[in-house]
């Protein structure tokens, strides 16, 4: 029997015959040495299976790249969550705007005197037509923020133009309200009209510079436009008697005269339509009448024209 000792390092064998009458004296060296080079072959195969399936800096290298994937994943959730909160504010603002939008268009509505149901603001228009699908652009960005933006700034617009034309119907409306129109009295007729007449009292041709309203004593007078009192009080040796009168600014002023009581007092501030006195026959008159006058920028002009504007 033969036993072999190969060295890799000095690059060379040993042989060692054992006779077979030696096995027996030889046994406890082989056993020592069949153990040892067991238990190096061992080792040493454990070593290199170690190394070679999971390097040491293989390790390193992966646990760098997974860390930084977990800062990645952590960056994109928080700008997912920047994202959601900075759109859901967009959201509200487009709301609000909205919400601005269909109250501005309620009163229009109501100031342009609509009729009920011609502009419902509480549903959306009515539209229609066929779909064209539109050609693939390049956007820049997140296209459904871009979309909110266009249609924010629309949005903005449009509010911009409601409030500009609610402006100009309230100014409109203003206008309408302290500019005099209408009849003085609600029922009666007219018994003078403004211009060269012949006096009651003495049949000579006079100038009379208001329109007469006949109608039955204690009758309501009311104011043709919104203003402020600036008279109201006895003007008997004027020939009014009575006398109510009105600034409604933009140089218009009105005098009621011959009223049996008054309703209202210097200061008063009036709307279109409100009762300020009654039908009398005070100062120089010849039965229950309202004496209508019309003054602009101080100058008696012709009442006829406002009357008939409110028809």
């Amino acid at each position: 029997m033969d036993i072999i000792v190969v060295s890799y390092k000095r690059g060379r064998t040993w042989r060692l015959k054992l006779a077979p009458e030696n096995i027996l004296a030889w046994l406890p060296v082989v056993l020592v040495v069949a153990a040892v080079c067991s238990v190096s072959f061992l080792a040493g195969y454990a070593s290199r299976d170690e190394g070679s399936v999971m390097p040491a800096s293989l390790v390193k290298t992966w646990s760098r790249e997974v860390q930084a994937q977990k800062a990645e994943l952590a960056q994109a959730r928080t700008t997912v969550q920047e994202n959601a909160q900075a759109f859901s504010r967009r959201i509200a603002r487009l709301q609000s705007h909205i919400i601005r939008l269909d109250a501005a268009g309620q009163r229009l509505t109501e100031i342009a005197g609509l009729e009920a149901g011609e502009f419902d603001f509480s549903s959306a228009p009515p539209m229609g037509g066929p779909e064209i699908p539109l050609a693939a652009q390049a956007f820049s960005g997140d296209p459904v923020m871009q979309s909110l933006d266009l249609f924010e700034r629309r949005l903005a617009a449009r509010e911009r133009q409601m409030q500009v034309l609610e402006d100009l119907l309230l100014a409109s409306r203003l206008q309408k309200q302290v500019r005099p129109s209408g009849w003085p009295i609600e029922n009666g007729y007219i018994s003078s009209v403004f211009g060269a007449r012949s006096d009651p009292f003495d049949g000579r041709v006079a100038m009379h510079q208001g329109i007469d309203f006949a109608g039955p004593v204690g009758a309501e007078v009311v104011a043709v436009a919104a203003g402020i009192v600036t008279d109201a009080g006895d003007r008997e040796h004027e020939g009014y008697g009575k006398l109510v009168e009105i600034n409604h600014g933009n140089g218009y002023v009105t005098r009621y005269g011959h009223n049996s009581s008054i309703a209202v007092k210097v200061g008063d501030r009036v709307i279109k339509g409100q009762p300020i006195a009654k039908i009398g026959s005070t100062g120089r008159s010849t039965g229950p009448h309202v004496h209508f006058e019309v003054l602009l920028n101080g100058q008696v002009v012709n009442p006829s024209r406002y009357i008939e504007a409110a028809r």
